[in-house]
């Protein structure tokens, strides 16, 4: 008798851990069940995926949806959508710009409603750490979060407080007996509030001026003291969207040195430079802000070399009234989640021959490996049928219609790409074909093993 199956996946060039090779792959119960050079047998579905690269569907380790309460910036059903139109299958959603944000029990289970009613893609969801919810660390692992945020600097919300010295040490404590990893995002907020004040007081408020208060220095010194913080309370560290690569260079001589950390990058860091950021406006500001061509290139030797641990998009939309204004001013976020693995293909691979195995780890593999994520992200016997179907020579040129963002901004529109999403696929299900959104929301909730 011939087995049945709910989909196969015939004659793709399946990207897995060990490398690309041409096989068929059987996902039965929402699991690959069987990966061969051809399977015999029938299937609810059958995919003739000739021609085409099977990457394992990525998982998006930083973004906000903003939902709850400011869904006038994004919401959980358009960011998901939005990932799954680039070939996402899962995200974990930062505590803010939610509001409230999700510093206690809770504002994490007001949340996972509207992700369990809304949500296209699975979904996990980082606790904050803030000086007023250290008492709060152990409700937010019990509700099954995959790790927590902190800002060393000013948030870009008033209600989501800055961690000083006191809260970082108190809450690295914490966290390492908890066994859950703290994320950072790294400038030195002195520095940074002087050198913001002084630019304002002066009038000073152009793109180079805001350059010039978020200089790297802000970065490097801050990621230095985090690591000596983790180093003697042994938390597990993970520096947020490194901008330069001194930053990453410390991170790696922590690690080899035996401290626990790592680090996440940015597609925008990879792909934009000062001056696409000068030309394009405030659109293309973040924080901390896009560097020049030269660090670029660093960054890009420090992915060959295997110093980045996962690559995510920092998807962070607003109020598009939120960016009108001078530049120094105006909010700092760029929307991104859509096309962080076509900018891969495009920059990394076909222009810099970054080996396609290694893109899947960046975007799919490692990050679910990081926080303890079963079963999901890589084409694998047991793990889930997660997919994105690509067209890898195929060219496009990013359209603002195309994305699926609740506003149709982001730097990237009108940016040519090699290598267009054609199908994603959760756990056996297609959810994204050709364009268009062909499923009602199926995601569920990830919780790490911890």
């Amino acid at each position: 008798m011939s087995k049945r199956y709910d989909l196969i996946i015939r004659q793709g060039m399946l990207v897995c851990p060990e490398g690309v090779k041409k096989a068929d792959v059987a996902v039965d119960d929402e699991k690959i069940v069987e990966i061969a050079e051809e399977i015999s047998g029938e299937a609810k579905e059958i995919i003739d995926a000739t021609g085409n690269y099977v990457f394992p569907g990525t998982t998006d380790g930083h973004v906000h949806f903003n939902d709850p309460g400011r869904t006038e910036w994004e919401t959980i059903a358009t960011g998901s959508n939005a990932l799954a139109a680039g070939g996402g299958v899962a995200y974990f959603d930062m505590p803010l710009n939610c509001n409230p944000c999700t510093l206690d029990a809770k504002n994490f289970n007001n949340k996972l409603a509207v992700a369990q009613r809304d949500s296209l893609v699975d979904y996990g969801f980082w606790g904050g750490l803030t000086p007023k919810n250290l008492d709060r660390l152990e409700e937010l692992a019990e509700c099954g979060v995959v790790g927590f945020k902190a800002f060393s600097c000013f948030s870009g919300i008033a209600e989501f407080e800055r961690m000083d010295d006191y809260t970082a040490v108190v809450g690295m404590e914490k966290l390492a007996k908890l066994g859950y990893p703290l994320m950072v995002h790294c400038e030195n907020a002195e520095i940074v509030s002087a050198l913001t004040a002084q630019a304002l007081a002066n009038n000073k408020t152009t793109v180079r001026d805001y350059f010039a208060a978020h200089s790297p220095i802000t970065e490097i010194e801050n990621v230095s003291r985090m690591i000596s913080y983790a180093e003697e309370t042994g938390c597990k560290l993970i520096i947020a969207h490194v901008s330069t690569a001194r930053a990453v260079e410390l991170v790696t001589e922590a690690r080899n040195r035996g401290v626990d950390v790592s680090c996440e990058t940015i597609g925008h860091y990879l792909i934009l430079t000062d001056d696409d950021v000068e030309r394009m406006g405030t659109v293309a500001k973040c924080s901390p802000p896009i560097r020049n061509a030269q660090n670029q290139t660093k960054m890009w030797g420090k992915l060959l070399n295997g110093e980045f641990t996962f690559i995510s998009s920092d998807h962070s939309p607003c109020d598009p009234k939120l960016k009108d204004g001078e530049f120094l001013k105006v909010w700092g976020g760029i929307s991104a989640c859509q096309t962080t693995l076509s900018s891969l293909l495009t920059h990394g691979y076909h222009e810099r021959k970054v080996p396609l195995a290694d893109i899947a780890k960046l975007t799919a593999q490692n990050v679910n490996e990081v926080f303890k994520i079963p079963g999901k992200g890589k084409i694998d016997l047991g793990f889930d049928g997660d997919f994105a179907l690509v067209d890898l020579n195929q060219e496009f040129t990013l359209q603002a219609e195309d994305l699926f963002y609740k506003h149709k901004a982001s730097p990237y529109v009108g940016s040519t790409f090699r290598g267009k999403i054609t199908q994603t696929i959760l756990r056996g299900k297609t959810i994204f074909k050709d364009g268009k959104v062909v499923s009602q929301p199926i995601g569920k909730h990830l919780r790490p093993l911890v």
